[in-house]
């Protein structure tokens, strides 16, 4: 891999994790998002999950992106990405 996209991917992992912080706090105090970014947002309100399980669900969805983009993918996957890969693992283990 290029140094040039190593950089590229710390920087879209700092990235996400200013915006995931930004989402547990409740407020977003920025008006500069990248293209994935707003993909994320918009992906984040498309989904529905239950309230009572939407904190656990946001920390293992940033986790999982964290270890795509420290192996050196991206763009982050996807919200409902995560949630289907989820589903189709607890089908497999049946």
């Amino acid at each position: 891999m290029a140094v040039d996209d190593v950089i590229q991917i710390e920087l879209m992992l700092n990235r996400f994790r200013r915006l995931m912080a930004e989402l547990q706090s409740g407020t977003i105090n920025r008006n500069n998002f990248e293209p994935w970014e707003i993909e994320i947002l918009l992906d984040l309100e498309s989904c529905q999950v239950q309230s009572r399980r939407w904190t656990e669900t946001l920390r293992q969805y940033e986790k999982t992106v964290e270890r795509q983009l420290e192996g050196g993918f991206g763009p982050p996957m996807k919200l409902s990405e995560y949630l289907a890969l989820r589903a189709q693992k607890k089908v497999s283990n049946f």
